[in-house]
């Protein structure tokens, strides 16, 4: 009997094509609808990258004028949204709030489908549902650091696009265009990368023709994982406990001699550095003069080329973002959020496209039990 060819973590299995995004391994870049990201992240909006990402296409001035003017009719957070977070405990994890607040957006947003056959959608209801979330989860991410902080809810603002107004509701200050350029450039980092462990998940929902939503909820939970969105939010613990770059060497050495896993550094794609982290740390370069903290670029630079040196090993998108965000002013807790909220962009495009071309994912395994047994009366 032949052996069958077993890919733990499907490693190499190719499960299915997407127009949506791929790595061109000539180039080391990862292409959106065939852009180059750091091309998009320099001169586009988030809002643009959106669209690209839901329609193929960046928009016209036209087109991401009326995208814009629906974002902003949906800004704001709903009472019952609102009553729902209040209702997870402070010690929760925030991912914890997002995910039930997109499962109670899906719970409002279907309720009217005759049965559970109803509620996958048509395309357009689900280009409107992605657009909803698009613009629903900034309030529901910057209400959740708010909230643990102890302050009041901030209304949104019509007159700040999607990024100046994210910052808003979440300082309750407007911004300076220094930071709100490094958070746009963030997010649109963020938003797609293929079949990613939360993307599968989301496909591998809206192949039994369920809802947009419960996919999108799918994906959260996957996010949350430390081997996944988790990462960011691990790269901020590793500088806070190593302090100063003084110290990189000693805690390297401990760290490597205990086999501990070292956040921020590898990818499953990426074997010659994440084709993000130059855009992303450009990015962070500007915060960290904005800020004047060259003390967290003498960390990140020391820890970064140590790593390297002794393992060969670049770093990924993590490592970069973990100090932006801290320095903008978000909570480690809040990293893995800001992830959803832009991520949420490419799950659903992938979920549309999934819908389009539907084939239920049902994967075959090979049973390593115990051989045929019978209960003994």
């Amino acid at each position: 009997m032949t052996e069958p060819d077993i890919r733990k973590g499907l490693a190499g299995v190719v499960v299915d094509t997407t127009a949506v995004s791929k790595v061109n391994p000539e180039t080391n870049s990862l292409l959106y609808r065939g852009y180059p990201v750091q091309e998009l992240a320099a001169t586009q909006p988030f809002e643009a990258v959106a669209y690209l990402l839901w329609n193929g296409e960046l928009p016209t001035a036209d087109e991401l004028a009326a995208l814009r003017a629906t974002e902003r009719e949906h800004r704001a957070l709903a009472d019952n949204v609102k009553a729902a977070i209040d209702l997870v405990p402070l010690e929760a994890h925030p991912m914890d709030e997002v995910r039930t607040a997109v499962s109670l957006l899906g719970a409002s947003d279907v309720s009217g489908a005759g049965s559970v056959l109803d509620a996958s959608g048509t395309p357009e209801q689900n280009l409107e549902r992605s657009v909803r979330l698009f613009a629903a989860l900034p309030a529901i991410v910057a209400y959740g650091q708010r909230r643990r902080r102890g302050e009041q809810l901030v209304a949104p603002r019509d007159d700040l696009d999607y990024s100046a107004n994210f910052l808003w509701m979440t300082f309750g200050e407007e911004p300076d265009p220094v930071v709100v350029d490094a958070f746009n450039r963030s997010m649109i980092l963020y938003a797609e990368h293929s079949f990613n462990a939360s993307t599968f998940t989301a496909r591998v929902i809206t192949s039994t023709l369920s809802d947009l939503y419960s996919a999108v909820v799918g994906a959260i939970g996957a996010l949350k994982g430390p081997l996944h969105g988790g990462a960011n939010e691990a790269v901020l613990h590793i500088f806070d406990e190593i302090g100063d770059a003084a110290n990189v060497n000693d805690w390297l050495d401990e760290a490597l001699a205990s086999k501990r896993k070292i956040m921020g550094f590898g990818h499953r794609v990426y074997k010659s550095g994440d084709s993000r982290v130059p855009t992303m740390k450009a990015a962070l370069d500007t915060l960290v003069e904005h800020y004047d903290r060259p003390d967290v670029l003498a960390l990140y630079d020391a820890l970064s080329d140590e790593f390297v040196a002794r393992k060969g090993i670049h770093p990924n998108l993590d490592y970069p973002s973990g100090p932006a965000y801290n320095l903008i002013g978000f909570d480690t807790l809040t990293f893995t959020p800001l992830f959803v909220a832009s991520r949420v962009t490419g799950w659903t495009a992938h979920v549309m496209e999934q819908a389009a071309s539907n084939a239920l994912i049902r994967p075959l395994s090979a049973y390593d039990g115990v051989a045929e047994r019978h209960v003994e009366v």
